[in-house]
């Protein structure tokens, strides 16, 4: 895709950069990547999201970087004429709320689930969202400002798990291209106080019901806690030796939150969930890392032996997908 085609696209309207409702470090660097260079290609555009802001090193970037990011409460004139362009996520997905503005355009990494029409489409399967954005710079020779050039930095670092995750040749390139402008000391500053008190609660919780069956990791939250931290707990459980498939979910109000995490090669998180939760509730994501949830409803029929029927489920998809292989 031509950047400049979504510049012509976006001129002449109002706009606004959507990113996923729990947007993380990669989806707030791409979304201000994105906004900082159509601005500089004289186009505005305003970056906002529904759902919370959970991980504490994604608050830290709007400090830190200089980012204003606005929940849709607080956009309160969005109109249905309004350009919409969803960044790190797509039309359709669980975690993208529909605003009422009109979906334009896309930019992400994510496997499409389901298809949707954009007048610019621009989806690569890369290890991370702010490598597209930072090739976008790179392509057209605009010029990237220490503050982006940070960002993307650190956005590529994190969604890639420091390039041990879904990291191709184009991550590794825009790292170096971005790293060259970038704030090493605004970066560094990401990777200190990023665990708050409360969490050390829900990787108690994790720990203390770990169940390791044949490679596969189980555990439960029985409380509800941010989506980030339940992918963070998951990860954690994916570093156990005696682990290849990280499978976390945490009890909520409205059903249950899971995240998934697998080794390389192993297989598909995102087919993964998406098999293991059908018919019951929702999933998808990369091949390494996915997410689901099913709803309450599912959760209060099956209440005695939920944990259960979520192994036996995910078991029997990891068998079949095995077999098949």
């Amino acid at each position: 895709m031509n950047p400049m085609d979504l510049v012509t696209l976006l001129q002449g309207h109002k706009n606004y950069i959507q990113t996923h409702n729990y947007p993380d470090p990669d989806a707030v660097a791409s979304a201000f990547g994105l906004q900082r260079f159509l601005n500089k290609h004289g186009v505005e555009a305003t970056i906002c999201y529904a759902g919370t802001v959970e991980k504490l090193s994604t608050k830290m970037m709007f400090e830190v970087f200089g980012i204003d990011v606005y929940p849709i409460n607080e956009v309160n004139d969005m109109g249905a004429d309004d350009f919409i362009v969803t960044v790190d996520a797509q039309k359709y997905n669980a975690n993208l709320t529909d605003f009422v503005g009109t979906e334009v355009a896309c930019v992400d990494h994510h496997p499409t689930y389901v298809e949707c029409e954009y007048n610019y489409k621009d989806v690569r399967m890369v290890g991370a969202c702010s490598s597209i954005i930072a090739e976008y710079y790179y392509k057209t020779g605009t010029p990237m400002d220490t503050d982006v050039a940070s960002a993307l930095a650190y956005g590529i670092k994190m969604d890639t798990a420091d390039f041990m995750r879904g990291v191709t040749e184009l991550d590794v390139d825009m790292f170096a291209y971005v790293y060259k402008m970038a704030d090493v000391s605004k970066i560094s500053i990401m990777y200190s106080n990023v665990m708050e008190f409360a969490e050390l609660k829900a990787y108690a919780a994790a720990l203390d019901d770990i169940k390791v069956c044949d490679k596969v990791g189980f555990a439960t939250i029985p409380f509800d806690c941010p989506d980030g931290l339940i992918a963070i707990i998951s990860e954690f459980i994916l570093s156990l030796d005696v682990v290849s498939v990280s499978i976390v979910y945490a009890l909520r109000k409205d059903g249950m939150k899971f995240s998934v995490r697998c080794e390389a090669g192993v297989v598909d998180a995102g087919r993964l969930i998406q098999e293991a939760l059908k018919d019951i509730g929702s999933g998808g994501g990369h091949k390494e890392m996915a997410g689901g949830f099913v709803p309450k409803e599912w959760l209060e029929a099956h209440e005695k032996n939920y944990k259960s029927e979520i192994e036996h489920r995910f078991l029997n998809c990891l068998t079949n997908t095995l077999e098949k292989a």
